[in-house]
């Protein structure tokens, strides 16, 4: 299983979801995600892993949405690129609801593949948002 190709493929759900208006149940076949050969294929943990990110930012996506807002320093939620977007929601979703995923963990795949989906500084931005929701996660959890 490569948990980053999963992340990519939740990301790329998530950004058809959004911007080609493909319905959930569409996007979780993730049938559009096969490539042309057998080396480009999903294997079945990997697609589960994107699944679960897909459905999960998908449905918690006013949860979702809300925090990011509320992380925006001097900056339009309505005005954010959709890829940006869709990084970010994936990310949010784990950050609230994978715990046993560290949050440096997620921040830097999230950065990554900004750096190769995203506009030039992109990644700069997704890595501020994220780290001050991790860091308000990782506060509200030890408040509990």
């Amino acid at each position: 299983m490569s948990r980053r190709r999963g992340r990519i493929l939740a990301f790329q759900g998530l950004y058809s979801w959004e911007v080609g208006g493909m319905p959930k149940e569409d996007v979780l076949e993730l049938s559009w995600a096969d490539g042309d050969s057998e080396k480009d294929a999903v294997d079945m943990e990997t697609a589960t892993f994107a699944r679960v990110l897909i459905a999960g930012a998908i449905e918690n996506q006013s949860q979702i949405d809300e925090l990011i807002k509320e992380n925006l320093k001097g900056w339009d939620f309505a005005r954010l690129n959709k890829v940006t977007l869709s990084i970010l929601r994936m990310s949010v979703y784990a950050l609230l609801f994978q715990k046993d995923v560290p949050a440096s963990i997620v921040i830097d795949e999230a950065v990554d593949i900004a750096k190769k989906y995203g506009q030039d500084d992109s990644f700069k931005f997704i890595n501020a948002v994220l780290d001050s929701i991790g860091k308000s996660c990782n506060s509200q959890s030890l408040e509990k």
